[in-house]
């Protein structure tokens, strides 16, 4: 079994925590606000230094870049505290060209690193089904099986390193346009006078059904926004898939019109509510109430 020094606490990363204690890690895990780190399994650092040296793998997943350059770029960060031969790994969704910074930052000093972001939320990262997409050097993929593996249904690697960050964009806009159509549906149908029951089970049978149709349709029909993934920081992702689809220019009119809706409901209040609260937009639009 590893050692590891982990850093972020926030929704997934107390998942990722509580699967690595379970298959026999020994985790020292640190947050930036206060956190009951023991009631993980895991053992408290008080500091990024305490965190981060001495230990077979540091892993991180932090809310957004910022968090990001605060945590891990800046002086006194993950950084500059770890050394070789620790294996660092990025399990944060952020822009490749911050990720880009942290390769060449880890590589100039002959740490090994990749970015590994990962798919899921709430429920998939207590269950240990998180979907991982990596870049980096393979090598270093497959010995970081040991640690990936406990908390994920699959692992894939990407390719060079930035390519997992890159993957994860890739892989939000299709999330973000899936949430949207959903929306976009179960208020035309409600316009309709179709039973949005009824409308769930179609969707479920069809050619075109997806877990996020199941899944969140049920929660939308009962009025439940609980959060599993934040709106506001679904609002982060599409930004970073605009942004990164600007660089590559390549078109994204789906993903732009998602992202004005995105917008307009962390504007309304609904920031900290699940992603799906986008669709209150669009009903609210329509003047239909998608509560069953």
């Amino acid at each position: 079994m590893s050692t590891i020094g982990f850093l972020g606490l926030g929704t997934m990363g107390q998942g990722m925590v509580k699967n690595l204690v379970e298959k026999g890690h020994e985790v020292t895990a640190w947050n930036r606000s206060a956190f009951d780190v023991e009631s993980l399994g895991a053992k408290r650092a008080s500091s990024i230094s305490e965190a981060v040296k001495g230990f077979d793998y540091v892993m991180y997943c932090l809310a957004d870049d910022k968090a990001v350059e605060d945590v891990v770029l800046s002086n006194g960060g993950v950084l500059s505290e770890a050394s070789s031969p620790t294996i660092v790994i990025n399990l944060s969704t952020i822009d490749p060209l911050t990720s880009a910074k942290e390769s060449l930052g880890f590589t100039t000093k002959g740490i090994r690193f990749l970015d590994a972001p990962v798919f899921g939320s709430k429920g998939e990262a207590n269950a240990g089904g998180l979907w991982i997409v990596a870049g980096g050097d393979k090598e270093v993929f497959d010995k970081a099986q040991e640690v990936l593996g406990p908390i994920s249904e699959t692992a894939h690697y990407m390719g060079a390193s930035g390519s997992g960050a890159q993957m994860k964009l890739v892989g939000n806009l299709i999330v973000a346009a899936q949430l949207e159509a959903l929306g976009e549906a179960l208020t035309l149908a409600k316009k309709a006078n179709l039973d949005l029951s009824d409308v769930l089970d179609v969707l479920h049978v069809t050619d075109f059904r997806s877990p996020i149709f199941d899944g969140v349709g049920a929660s939308v029909i009962r009025g439940d926004y609980s959060p599993s993934f934040a709106l506001r920081l679904m609002l982060k992702d599409a930004k970073l898939v605009k942004a990164f689809a600007d660089r590559m220019q390549s078109p994204v009119p789906a993903t732009e019109a998602t992202l004005e809706i995105i917008t307009q409901a962390v504007g309304e209040g609904w920031g900290e509510e699940n992603a799906s609260a986008l669709i209150k937009v669009l009903s609210k639009k329509a003047g239909v109430d998608l509560k069953g």
